[in-house]
């Protein structure tokens, strides 16, 4: 890659506001001074995958005192407009997100009661067939059920952006097309650089951009193509989907998993559906340029040195992250 002179990529970053599309941590102060340390403003929190209801209002809850207790730190955001602010007062400002409609059971109602506590954000399934629709990894994508649809218009009126990241493509192209609203996907890769059942195909990659959406690249061994996978190669990934789908559609999800042991990998794979495998499961090796969030100046980096202009650079950092829950956000906030 010749790269781009004329960029001062320190400089970018530490003026960008970054936001992460995605991550699943073991929340801690630690955690938090790496984000601030890797100069990472914005981010959406995972705070249920397999958990109904009752579990998810006590995580939430739990959200609200650890808010507290590292307030010189973070904020928990709502609006866009919080991520630019924590941005001018050096703190993080975390969306709280769900990886999974679980949390709704069977009661659209649901979508506004957690919008309502501040979840901004929902995948509408994980890895499995749900009452929603069809997962990456089903044979057979059944696609959006009735359900699903009305879970999907609650979730714009109630300005809660749809995430498709583990969702099947069938139910993923279904959603683009029953939302009044922009849908993300938060932390994924074509599968023209990876192919793997996580990533996604040119049809449904384009129909997000075409909704006003955004797809964020991810950095998660599995969908990057292993630890061997270098920075200039996954960096020129994001210059060629930059290319097709436009400047305004591409960003960043790091789907990063600090602070886990392997226990919690075997969970995320199973959770209560299946047995669990004979041989445990293990967290992947991450590349060497991004170990964690205080990684991102690197990838910064790389994107200028891939020969992207600053602008799209600083879209692809963040403000393109901004702008969809701008969008999205303030579309039907509950009064």
């Amino acid at each position: 890659m010749s790269g781009n002179p004329r960029v001062d990529a320190s400089r970018v970053h530490a003026d960008a506001v970054v936001v992460d599309g995605l991550q699943i941590n073991n929340w801690s102060r630690e955690v938090l001074e790496e984000l601030r340390t890797g100069g990472v403003t914005g981010v959406n929190a995972t705070a249920a995958v397999w958990e109904g209801t009752d579990q998810t209002l006590r995580t939430v809850a739990e959200w609200y005192q650890f808010a507290r207790r590292h307030e010189d730190l973070m904020v928990l955001a709502e609006t866009a407009d919080d991520i630019r602010k924590a941005k001018e007062e050096g703190r993080v400002a975390v969306v709280l997100g769900f990886q999974n409609t679980s949390p709704f059971a069977d009661d659209y109602r649901l979508v506004e009661v957690f919008a309502r506590l501040g979840v901004r954000v929902a995948q509408l399934t994980y890895n499995i067939q749900n009452a929603v629709g069809g997962s990456c990894y089903e044979p057979h994508d059944s696609g959006l059920t009735r359900f699903g649809r009305n879970v999907v218009a609650e979730m714009n009126r109630a300005g809660m952006l749809i995430d498709l990241s583990h969702v099947g493509n069938r139910t993923s192209l279904d959603a683009v097309e029953t939302s009044q609203l922009p849908v993300a996907i938060t932390h994924s890769n074509p599968t023209w650089f990876v192919d793997n059942p996580r990533n996604k195909p040119d049809e449904v990659l384009r129909a997000v951009a075409a909704s006003g959406g955004v797809v964020g690249c991810c950095l998660y061994p599995l969908v990057l193509g292993g630890a061997s996978t270098g920075l200039e190669e996954f960096c020129a990934m994001v210059r060629r989907l930059v290319d097709e789908i436009g400047p305004d559609h591409v960003a960043l999800g790091s789907d990063c998993t600090r602070n886990w042991g392997d226990d919690y990998v075997e969970w995320l794979r199973s959770g209560h559906w299946r047995p669990r495998e004979d041989t445990p499961a293990t967290w992947p090796q991450w590349p060497q340029w991004f170990r964690g969030p205080e990684d991102f100046p690197q990838v910064t980096d790389g994107l200028v040195s891939a020969g992207l202009d600053e602008q799209t650079v600083r879209s692809v950092l963040g403000e393109n992250w901004l702008r969809l829950f701008d969008d999205v956000f303030a579309s039907g906030r509950p009064a």
